[in-house]
């Protein structure tokens, strides 16, 4: 067990995506800043992890800690889809993220996925998506417009590791068209919404927690993130 004053090395998934800032305008490695900042906040040291390399188990190796973090829909031929009008997807992400997943289960790291990070945890275990919820369901908490952020609240099954973090109800900000169909195997569902969505998914014995809110959209509250970075120094 590391000391008390160890900081883990968490690792944060990112884009690639096509940027301007000073006089260039490029293409760029990002992540919105609110990830990093709660991930200092709850005693860890951030690291961005491109999706540009396939070493995977050596990326993980480097890392106590993962998040994959929120972002571009999961390819729908990953479940065996056609996509969805509204479908925009990053096969370069899902390929690194998913390869991610795998070897940080294989070494027993920590893993939390926050909103797009959950459904790659359930897509990479077998599970299909709703790909556009407005087809499916009353989506004001879920999307309510471009850039805006859902408030609503969900309630965590008692005895599950969510529950254990942050209690059997929280409040939530979300922003999400898609959201969990067919849960992957060995995930199980341990939060949802008002309008039964799944909210919040973990695997038994482990510390592989998604959410399909965005947590790190609350500065105020990041238990989250310090249970992972907790996490991170017992594994470590």
């Amino acid at each position: 067990m590391a000391s008390s004053d160890f900081r883990p090395v968490i690792g944060l998934t990112s884009y690639l995506e096509p940027a301007k800032f000073g006089v260039w305008e490029t293409e760029a490695v990002l992540l919105h800043r609110f990830y990093v900042d709660c991930v200092v906040a709850a005693g860890g040291i951030p690291v961005l992890l491109p999706p540009v390399s396939d070493a995977y188990e050596r990326l993980v190796s480097t890392v106590d800690g993962l998040v994959l973090t929120g972002g571009a829909d999961v390819d729908p031929a990953r479940y065996g889809q056609e996509p969805h009008a509204t479908t925009y997807t990053r096969p370069d992400r899902d390929a690194f993220e998913f390869g991610l997943f795998d070897a940080a289960r294989e070494a027993g790291k920590p893993v939390l996925g926050v909103c797009r990070g959950l459904q790659v945890m359930s897509v990479a275990l077998g599970g299909t998506l709703t790909q556009h919820l407005p087809e499916s369901a009353d989506t004001t908490e879920h999307q309510p417009a471009p850039a805006t952020f859902g408030r609503g609240t969900v309630t965590l099954a008692e005895g599950s590791r969510a529950a254990a973090i942050l209690g059997t109800e929280t409040k939530t900000l979300c922003y999400h068209h898609q959201a969990i169909d067919r849960l992957g195997t060995g995930l199980e569902a341990v939060g949802w919404a008002a309008d039964g969505t799944i909210e919040a998914a973990e695997i038994p014995g482990e510390f592989a927690l998604g959410v399909q809110w965005h947590p790190e959209q609350d500065s105020d509250d990041i238990r989250l993130f310090t249970a992972l970075v907790d996490a991170s120094k017992e594994r470590a």
